[in-house]
């Protein structure tokens, strides 16, 4: 099963939605579609409808990744078994790639059925069960939230030493650059005080002593 592409359901989900930016992208059909990727038979499925339960169900997945981000595994995991259990999966064994040209076997692998009763439905088993292989795989603690304020997204991290903070590398920059900004004020500001600090010290000295 292709567990990264799976999970990635899930990111681009919530991604839609910055709440602290008070933006939403999730506004149409047409995005909607957009977040099934390749899987265009799925999204031709698609209504205005989807659009409503959808921007339900990404608020329920970013709770998912707040819980997780807040160190509680017990609840990240009660919430993201709630929607599996809301939205079940139908497993099937595909091989629609080939591994061998010579002896032309199959490539067997998981795939998840399509046998949901709209777009949402599918879209949101798919990306549980793809966020559950990654949360059982790797831990809960690879289910993460953007350090960058004001960004909130989301991100799944797959670094080796579980070091990922941020949803990207631009977010990355950004931060390193304030963070840089923010020592040099602080280091300007303590410069300034130690040497109004040795005025002061040279004001006060008697004038017989200088």
């Amino acid at each position: 099963m292709e567990l990264a592409y799976y999970s990635d359901y899930a990111v681009r989900l919530v991604n839609t939605e910055q709440p602290e930016r008070g933006t939403d992208s999730l506004t149409s059909v047409e995005v909607v579609r957009e977040l099934f990727g390749p899987a265009q038979q799925a999204a031709r499925r698609a209504t205005d409808s989807d659009v409503t339960r959808l921007r339900t169900v990404r608020s329920r997945l970013r709770a998912v990744f707040e819980a997780a981000d807040g160190g509680d595994e017990v609840l990240a995991v009660d919430l993201l078994n709630a929607l599996m259990m809301e939205f079940p999966v139908s497993p099937q064994i595909s091989g629609h790639e080939q591994r061998d040209d010579a002896e032309g076997r199959p490539d067997w692998h998981m795939h998840i059925a399509e046998q949901a009763a709209n777009a949402t439905a599918g879209y949101t088993a798919t990306a549980c069960m793809g966020l559950a292989f990654h949360l059982t795989e790797l831990g809960v603690d690879r289910l993460g939230i953007c350090q960058a304020r004001p960004c909130r997204n989301v991100y799944l991290d797959t670094s080796t030493n579980r070091s990922r903070r941020y949803c990207s590398d631009r977010c990355a920059t950004r931060a390193n650059v304030a963070a840089y900004r923010a020592r040099k004020r602080l280091e300007s500001e303590r410069s300034a005080r130690t040497g109004r600090t040795a005025e002061a010290a040279q004001d006060s000295t008697p004038a017989t002593e200088r």
